[in-house]
């Protein structure tokens, strides 16, 4: 019991901590580039782990991967979070919060949707239509509820919102079959991060030195929406009797997500995103439901 007390105290966290990342994004984006963001918020989150893996006395362990391992998780460290947050970014910088966090959230039906010619797997009549009612909801959210136009929201700023939701899928799909150490795996792909950020200056015209009020939203991001709070959660899923009981927790991040967004970004959050984003949680709750029902009991 005390165990599953503290598998919801950390989801509870997690909730908490990555509810407040789209703010964080917006508030830092508006002083710094995306590049720039990326790179701090990876250095950042390189040294926590860094400082987690010395402490938890794992550090070694790196020098006693094989070759193969080590190259697989530069390689996913450049896919996500080089490419994947890059991206993200930009559509944050691009597209009101309410609607890049939203879009996002839309990751799990893309990888449904991936699964068929990558995995072989065949979708059932459910499955198609709870990524129908996803796509529904992320047409809702995209053109405010006006459905024929984007209501003057950026086009390429959609786009990149659909990529990062596609890059992010990919990366799990990819990632889901690893057997290392999940923290000894994000440090590593935060390193080849860094080094993919060093390399790219020269194609995104350098790193600014970020004002000071752009500090605490760049340690957010580093800390809050990359590092810590993934070692929340891990822990909240060791410490549960039940994933189940504290994995469908989590849906309530992106309404938490969008009255911080209100409250300390000041965005006016407009009912057809509120409408489109219980269209796409309820479609993913749909499907967990179903595929808790084909588990054995």
């Amino acid at each position: 019991m005390q165990s599953q007390h503290s598998a919801y105290l950390f989801t509870g966290l997690t909730i908490l901590f990555w509810g407040g990342a789209a703010s964080a994004f917006k508030l830092a984006l508006a002083w710094v580039t995306p590049f720039t963001l990326l790179a701090y918020s990876c250095l950042i989150s390189f040294l926590f782990l860094l400082a987690l893996l010395v402490v938890q006395g794992k550090l070694g362990e790196i020098a006693r991967m094989s070759p193969k391992d080590m190259r697989r998780a530069l390689l996913l460290g450049m896919l996500n979070p080089f490419l994947y947050y890059i991206v993200l970014f930009k559509a944050y910088s691009l597209l009101p919060g309410q609607i890049a966090m939203s879009l996002n959230y839309g990751w799990p039906l893309v990888l449904t949707l991936l699964s068929v010619p990558i995995l072989g797997q065949s979708l059932s009549r459910s499955q198609l239509a709870a990524v129908a009612v996803s796509f529904l909801g992320a047409i809702v959210i995209a053109t405010k509820g006006e459905l024929t136009s984007f209501g003057g929201v950026s086009g390429f700023g959609l786009i990149l919102a659909a990529a990062s939701t596609l890059i992010w899928a990919v990366f799990w799909l990819v990632n889901a079959r690893s057997s290392q150490d999940p923290v000894l795996q994000l440090f590593l792909g935060f390193g080849a991060a860094l080094v993919c950020v060093i390399l790219a200056v020269p194609l995104f015209g350098g790193i600014e030195r970020p004002p000071l009020q752009a500090i605490l939203p760049l340690v957010y991001v580093g800390l809050f929406e990359m590092g810590l709070t993934f070692v929340l959660w891990l822990s909240a899923l060791k410490r549960a009797t039940s994933a189940a009981s504290i994995g469908n927790l989590i849906y309530c991040t992106p309404f938490l997500s969008l009255l911080f967004l209100h409250l300390i970004v000041g965005e006016a959050i407009h009912s057809a995103t509120f409408i489109g984003l219980v269209l796409i949680v309820a479609s993913l709750l749909f499907q967990e439901w179903q595929r808790a029902k084909k588990l054995p009991k």
